[in-house]
């Protein structure tokens, strides 16, 4: 069963941003209460974050596809739609992000360290939000954007100072268990050493990480055993320690032919170079161990390395290799530049820049640029006012002069947005000026110099007056005739 991984592609997708609501205002003896819908809410973001309690990438492995939350849409009454919750995603302490090209999206180191992986989408805006002096009572409201969705690979590799690299089973996990408290597997066949194992070693007043890495051998930056699996793990690290096995029992190899090999799978591998290199020459305990150490060390020295004879059986020279591990060390963070603090970079637009481009392609004119795109993403195709708001919006930005100046003729193909998620249309030179053409968009003309409701039921309280008074009038005067009438009946 897997316990350990360190390199998984993972799929992200942050939660989409609410709708805005297009409402209005309904109360007993406040007519024309104007709209009152409010916006929606914003969708959760996928945020990576180091925990120094994960040592692996194991979690998503088995789960490679995570989801957040989306904003909730907006509501009547300028209520505002509640926003998504971010998914928060704990990643071990090396981790490097990338997309599916290649390129290194984040290079998370330190605990607490963040990177956004997909970002939520904005909740769009409500009719209340929408309404202005020109536009008193839209009757649409923008669309929440959709939240980014991509798929990215996470490739961990250890923060260590110090790396044991060399064959299988020349003692590399043996060492880190004496100079350190690290338990790693210890047994006597090649590839016990099935994950990269950590310690950490004090030496003087020098503290620091070392790293013992799986066994390699030749063809490993090729695929061959586990060493190309776990190079990775030797990147950070300050310095090389070659583990070289004194006791070795196959034919055809001994400690300067390892030597040989590993150098060339570390070439290989490439991005190592710089790095210093220490030799242990282990197990020099045993029979004849000592005898092959004594031959070697002249040549080893001769190249230019640095030679400590070891034995983690009677822990003979590792006093001396971790005191000389720990003086490469404190040099290389000496010599590191110091971390600043988080400085804000200001990048303004250039003078030139419309926020906007537009080209031809294949008889049609693809225009690509944030707002333009947004814009249509946010827009309701179904309604009519929210269309020609977007038309508007579009010419203010000079989308319409651009067009002309490029030789777009009426009816030409007009493409907003990428390939996959493009909106086509045919365009109308006249669209963009409709705000000249039809007038304000979206103005109800009950809003202009609207009577008040006290002097409209006063008109309405004299009118019923004026009618009573007529009424009272005319049953006085058929009274009357009535009067007249049975007296003239009486004198006859």
């Amino acid at each position: 069963m897997t316990t350990f991984v360190d390199r998984v592609e993972l799929h992200v997708a942050a939660g989409n941003g609410g709708h805005g609501c297009a409402s209005v205002h309904r109360e007993k003896f406040k007519p024309l209460g104007g709209p009152d819908g409010g916006n929606g809410g914003e969708g959760g973001s996928v945020i990576l974050t180091v925990d120094a309690q994960v040592t692996t990438l194991l979690e998503y492995h088995h789960s490679p596809k995570r989801k957040a939350t989306n904003g909730k849409p907006g509501a009547g009454g300028n209520r505002t739609g509640a926003d998504g919750q971010d998914l928060v995603l704990s990643v071990p302490d090396g981790t490097v992000v990338l997309d599916r090209q290649g390129n290194v999206l984040a290079d998370l180191v330190g605990h607490g360290t963040s990177f956004v992986a997909a970002q939520g989408g904005r909740g769009g805006l409500g009719n209340a939000a929408l309404a202005s002096a020109r536009r008193k009572a839209p009757g649409f409201a923008l669309l929440g954007e959709p939240g980014d969705a991509r798929d990215i690979v996470m490739e961990l590799k250890s923060v260590a100072d110090v790396a044991l690299v060399g064959y299988p089973s020349a003692g590399k996990s043996s060492l880190i268990s004496v100079l350190s408290a690290a338990k790693p597997k210890i047994a006597d066949y090649p590839f016990t050493t099935l994950i990269p194992n950590l310690g950490v070693v004090t030496a003087g007043e020098t503290v620091y990480t070392i790293a013992d890495v799986p066994g390699l051998i030749p063809g490993a930056s090729q695929g061959r055993g586990l060493g190309l699996e776990f190079l990775r793990h030797v990147e950070r690290c300050s310095v090389l320690v070659h583990v070289l096995d004194c006791a070795t029992l196959e034919p055809g190899r001994d400690p300067l032919s390892d030597l040989e090999t590993i150098e060339a799978e570390l070439a290989e591998y490439g991005g190592l170079e710089d790095r210093p290199r220490l030799v242990a020459l282990n197990k020099v305990d045993v029979p004849d161990g000592q005898d092959i150490a004594d031959l070697t060390r002249a040549s080893l020295e001769e190249r230019g390395y640095r030679v400590f004879e070891v034995s983690a059986a009677s822990r003979k020279g590792l006093r001396e290799l971790s005191f000389a591990l720990a003086q490469i060390v404190g040099e290389a963070r000496a010599a590191k530049p110091i971390e600043e603090s988080t400085r804000i970079v200001l990048r303004p637009a250039a003078v030139d820049d419309a926020g906007f481009t537009i080209t031809e392609e294949d008889g049609a004119f693809r225009i690509r640029g944030v707002k333009p795109e947004r814009w249509v993403r946010q827009t309701d195709f179904s309604n009519d006012e929210a269309v020609g708001y977007l038309a508007d919006r579009l010419a203010r930005l000079g989308i319409e002069e651009k067009l002309w100046k490029v030789g777009a003729q009426e009816g030409d193909t007009v493409i907003i947005g990428p390939e996959e998620n493009a909106v086509v249309f045919d365009w109308e030179p006249t669209l963009a000026a409709g705000a000249e053409m039809l007038g304000r968009r979206g103005e109800d003309h009950r809003f202009e110099n609207p009577r008040p409701a006290v002097d409209r039921r006063r008109e309405k309280a004299k009118g019923r007056d004026a009618a009573e008074s007529e009424f009272l009038a005319f049953e006085a005067l058929s009274s009357g005739r009535q009067a007249a009438v049975e007296g003239d009946d009486e004198e006859d």
